[in-house]
């Protein structure tokens, strides 16, 4: 990585905390809960118990965060960010619930899975719920141009998981097409929550390019780091278990960038690995030593970090302001996360 730019952060962001970075929306971020709960009610058994299981699963409302400090990029936006907000948050919900059943995942941030507790065809069903309530929000707030965004990152998720579930031969899955992946599966998504968010902003719209681009670039490396989770951490942190994504067979960039330096032997414990239905722990455990010692880690982090300068780039867009500090911090907190 060449000519790095000084970043963004706040004063005080030498140890960046995910309560920091929400500081400046926190009143506002209160209120995405409630609406979500608003969003999925039903008078079905059924489905509210399943909706309680899945938000009492949700995560950090890191989208939603995103959502509401784009809106407040030139001074307080526009109520409406809020539903958009909590309608992002459950397209991500939708998201984590299919992705779940298609791997058989058990458990999910340290609690069962909707397919591990109910079923794998609860789990499509509810997945298909949480898209619909979601969208079913954004067409009652009348706004063509947010609608349109989000019906179209929709199709992109969608898309992305295809793209994975279609991959003949794992092991040829190259960089470009791990790139197509995640910018289908989580930057789109990222991109969106502040592009639209940006669209409510009381500056109007005219930042909403420059932080589209910064979402998407943030995307790519927070899947990156994601990824590089899954050689490094243990359950205890993540909440789900160590190597989950090579048990699975899933090619990620740390493995990625380790096989074009392996040598034969150690390319065929990779082999065996992915000709193995259900490898060993002890497989699993070798396999990521393997990688780390071919330099797969830091290749991954070394990418990861040209996406952070880009998303930081296209920061300076913006008025300096406490908002962009936050959103600078964002990409720090993402880059050193452990889970």
């Amino acid at each position: 990585m060449s000519g790095a730019v000084a970043p963004l952060r706040s004063d005080n962001a030498s140890s960046v905390t995910l309560a920091a970075i929400q500081a400046p929306v926190r009143a506002r971020l209160d209120r995405v809960v409630p609406e979500l709960h608003r969003v999925v009610v039903s008078d079905l058994p059924m489905i509210e118990e399943v909706s309680g299981h899945l938000l009492r699963m949700r995560g950090k409302l890191f989208r939603p965060t995103l959502t509401l400090l784009a809106s407040e990029v030139e001074g307080r936006g526009d109520e409406k960010a809020i539903t958009v907000a909590a309608a992002i948050e459950l397209m991500h919900l939708a998201t984590l619930v299919h992705d779940d059943s298609v791997d058989h995942s058990a458990l999910r941030r340290g609690l069962p899975t909707v397919n591990a507790l109910f079923s794998h065809q609860v789990s499509v069903i509810m997945g298909d719920f949480l898209y619909s309530r979601a969208l079913k929000a954004l067409v009652e707030l009348d706004d063509l141009p947010v609608l349109k965004i989000l019906v179209e990152v929709s199709n992109q998720l969608t898309i992305g998981e295809m793209r994975q579930l279609s991959a003949i031969d794992a092991l040829e899955f190259d960089e470009a097409e791990y790139l197509k992946l995640i910018r289908c599966k989580t930057a789109t998504l990222l991109s969106a929550a502040c592009e639209t968010g940006a669209m409510y902003s009381g500056g109007g719209a005219r930042h909403a390019p420059a932080l589209a681009r910064f979402g998407e670039r943030l995307g790519l490396a927070f899947q990156i780091a994601d990824d590089l989770l899954d050689y490094t951490e243990d359950e205890s942190v993540t909440g789900k278990p160590s190597g989950a994504d090579l048990k699975e067979h899933k090619v990620t960039l740390p493995l990625i960038g380790a096989l074009p330096n392996l040598s034969r032997a150690a390319r065929g414990r990779v082999d065996a690995l992915f000709a193995d239905e259900s490898p060993s722990d002890a497989l699993v455990a070798e396999v990521v030593g393997i990688v780390s010692d071919a330099g797969g880690l830091d290749y991954a982090r070394r990418r990861g970090a040209e996406f952070a300068e880009e998303a930081n780039d296209a920061l300076r867009k913006l008025p300096a302001t406490p908002v962009r500090a936050a959103l600078a911090d964002a990409i720090v907190y993402v880059m050193e996360r452990r889970s």
